[in-house]
């Protein structure tokens, strides 16, 4: 699973975040691998660019049998680092908020959070925990937008759970042979499965009338929308 680097290359943001893949997946057969699931998953969630999935695949292919355990410990680690990128958007955000959202590349994508956030609350959060949402966008934006903390933990419990934990049991079940299955359609499995969940929430602001007066007003956030100077 390991990323092809030529050494001779001039390194590029592209080759960096390869030599970070390739370190982060080497965890996954390191002898404290466990510690190391719960480490990327806590600083993923926070700031990390590469997320915890490929060293939990790589985990529960090894023992299957210890699957859920491995899909649990990520799942903790994640809230967890959630809650601290909730910390810096709350504590923290001139200091290293907007440092780290310029480093990720995520500047553009705030005000459309924030305006999201506000928007629909909890189910947000759930639907970045468990679908190729930047999580940490997420993580830091409740923070900054002082979002009810127990509803914070309890959606990030529910999305990250959500998906850490269907690799653990699929694995758990299955063995092995659900290594394909899991690498080609999860993502799209959970995105579905997210989206008949909360699916009764669109409904029914749609039927009020708000739902897409919503979504369009944060298509069109800006910086300048949200109360914010862009620095």
């Amino acid at each position: 699973m390991a990323i092809q680097i030529d050494p001779t290359a001039r390194p590029t943001a592209r080759s960096i975040l390869a030599r970070l893949y390739n370190w982060t997946i080497a965890k996954a057969s390191h002898r404290h691998a466990q510690w190391w699931l719960f480490a990327i998953a806590f600083v993923e969630s926070s700031f990390f660019p590469i997320p915890p999935h490929p060293v939990l695949g790589l985990m529960c292919l090894a023992d299957p049998r210890r699957a859920v355990r491995y899909a649990a410990i990520c799942t903790v680690g994640s809230v967890l680092g959630g809650l601290f990128g909730y910390a810096i958007g709350y504590f923290l955000y001139e200091g290293i908020g907007l440092w780290l959202l310029g480093l990720l590349g995520l500047v553009d994508e705030f005000p459309v959070a924030v305006c999201i956030l506000n928007q629909y609350d909890a189910e947000a959060i759930i639907i970045a925990g468990a679908t190729p949402i930047p999580f940490k966008l997420m993580t830091l934006t409740a923070g900054f937008t002082a979002m009810n903390l127990g509803t914070f933990i309890a959606a990030s419990i529910v999305g990250r759970g959500m998906i850490f934990m269907a690799v653990g049991i699929l694995f758990r079940v299955f063995g092995a042979p659900i290594k394909a299955f899991i690498e080609k359609y999860l993502g799209m499995v959970t995105t579905a499965f997210v989206a008949l969940v909360i699916g009764g929430f669109v409904v029914i602001g749609l039927l009020s009338g708000d739902g897409d007066k919503g979504a369009d007003a944060c298509s069109r956030a800006t910086w300048e929308s949200i109360g914010l100077d862009r620095r």
